[in-house]
């Protein structure tokens, strides 16, 4: 009888791999970093052999000693709109994967507005125009690397999210499949009707035969036996990162909220049937999809680019911090920041901005400020932008959430969790399992697999690890938010105004 169900969590900067007992406990975990590419200012690119090898690596670690019969079901979450094109014959990739932070396409988003044609893209995929999202980056792949466009129409070539090359990876090529989550994320996806937009595809000049199939999130979709040979196990569970968390937090009510501590941070708002067309600068997003015949539950996301990632610039670029345990420490060595505020746009702002030519920003800095001022500040600047958020959804749905549910690493930074609480004025849970993103993948394939019968026996292994209240008064509150405010406003519009200043 199966005991475990597999989640291959690849991320942004690493890829892990757990395997989850049926109380949702994990019973072994390995993780393995990779290495980023930078290849111009704004740009980020993974290598996606890279991503593959040292995803592969991980679930054999894991699988070490374990029967294959032990396990039930394969479930993905990934990295939503990192691109990766490939030949179909060769599985070689025709480029690095243009990863979801890569600014590149900043102009190409220029010019859609000025078309008018982000009306369309806000209405049928509840997105804003913006170089974050995977549409512009194929675009800019099939017009930009020599030969691509031939192949591509040809129908030589394959392209998707990460989920859909990790499958790929895993049938040996017999699968091009992603699902509704991630299809959601590409700019190309009308999420009422939940198929490819034809419109759009012509608009960016994208042949449909490019694309992988889209479905469900929970449901078989294919054997794979690479990890396990001798045993074919059922890839049954695919998601984007955030909707895994959301699902893994068991935010299957409307109005429930999750916030991610990741890389960059995301918050979303399970919205049921609806999907609302924010006026707030969040987003509207398939939450998750239970079956083919079950209709699609949608969320209300704030996407934040950088959060953990700030911490990451200051151990390795700076070399202020050796590891990003000690930065609670150190916020916890001074009183305040000493009136400095970070605001880490190092890749522009995201939501509720929506700001491609933001940079990053340090203000108030005195001769008195030190790394312990920054690393506070590194780590307020995390609460600070999902306060931002979070003040949007309230004004789009009129719902606060009377809780924040967290997870991520930087969610197990108590120090960052109490201000978050403060600043929110709510309190802030910290689930026991804090790798809800993949717990959240292993359920959806738990699910499909029937490894669990339903929603309702997952609900009783939430657990709670800590519960941070807040203690700030209201006057704090408001006054360090506005110095945050003010702070952003010099951040935005930089590397547009250096731009036309480098041109006269």
């Amino acid at each position: 009888m199966p005991e475990y169900v597999l989640a291959l969590d690849q991320g942004t900067t690493s890829s892990r791999a757990i395997l989850f007992d049926r109380d949702g406990r994990v019973s072994a975990s390995a993780s393995e970093e990779f290495p980023q590419y930078y290849p111009q200012p704004g740009w980020v690119e993974h290598d996606a052999g890279e991503i593959w090898n040292s995803q592969r690596r991980v679930a054999e670690q894991v699988l070490a000693g374990v029967s294959p019969a032990a396990v039930a079901a394969i479930g993905i979450t990934n990295q939503r709109e990192t691109v990766v094109m490939w030949d179909r014959r060769t599985s070689e990739p025709v480029y690095r994967a243009i990863v979801w932070q890569c600014r590149r396409t900043a102009g190409m988003c220029d010019r859609i507005r000025q078309d008018g044609f982000d009306r369309v893209l806000r209405e049928r995929t509840g997105l804003v125009t913006d170089a974050y999202f995977s549409g512009t980056k194929i675009a800019w792949l099939l017009e930009n690397i020599p030969g691509v466009r031939e192949r591509a129409d040809g129908g030589d070539l394959a392209c998707g999210t990460i989920d859909a090359w990790l499958i790929w990876q895993l049938t040996g090529g017999r699968a091009h499949v992603t699902d509704v989550t991630n299809a959601s994320r590409t700019l190309l996806f009308n999420i009422h009707t939940l198929a490819w937009d034809d419109e759009i595809l012509s608009y960016f000049r994208i042949p449909r035969s490019l694309l992988p199939e889209v479905r469900s999130s929970s449901e078989f979709v294919a054997q794979s036996d690479l990890l396990t040979p001798g045993r074919a196990i059922p890839l049954a569970g695919v998601a984007g990162d955030q909707q895994a968390s959301l699902f893994g937090h068991q935010c299957l009510e409307p109005g429930s909220v999750k916030n991610t501590y990741g890389t960059g941070c995301f918050l979303l708002m399970n919205t049921g049937a609806a999907a609302p067309a924010s006026q707030n600068g969040l987003l509207s997003t398939v939450a998750w999809r239970l079956g083919a015949s079950q209709p699609a539950v949608y969320a209300i996301e704030g996407s934040i680019f950088v959060a953990g990632a700030a911490i990451q610039w200051l151990r390795d670029e700076l070399q202020l911090v050796r590891s990003a345990e000690e930065t609670a420490a150190l916020a916890a060595a001074v009183p305040n920041t000493g009136g400095v505020y970070f605001v880490p746009a190092f890749v522009g702002l995201g939501a509720p901005y929506w700001d491609a030519y933001a940079r990053g920003t340090i203000v108030g800095i005195t001769r008195g400020t030190n790394r312990n001022h920054l690393a506070r500040a590194a780590l307020e600047a995390m609460a600070y932008q999902t306060r931002s958020v979070v003040d949007g959804m309230a004004a789009d749905c009129g719902i606060r959430p009377q809780v924040l549910r967290v997870d991520g690493g930087a969610a197990r930074n108590d120090f960052m969790c109490q201000f978050q609480a403060d600043l929110l004025g709510v309190p802030v849970e910290r689930p026991a399992t804090t790798e809800t993103t993949s717990l959240g993948a292993a359920y959806l394939a738990g699910l499909a697999s029937g490894f669990w019968r339903d929603a309702a026996e997952l609900a009783g292994q939430f657990r709670i690890g800590a519960r941070f209240e807040p203690a700030m008064s209201a006057t704090r509150r408001e006054g360090l938010y506005t110095g945050w405010q003010r702070a952003v406003e010099r951040a935005r519009g930089w590397a547009l105004a250096q731009r036309i200043e480098n041109d006269d």
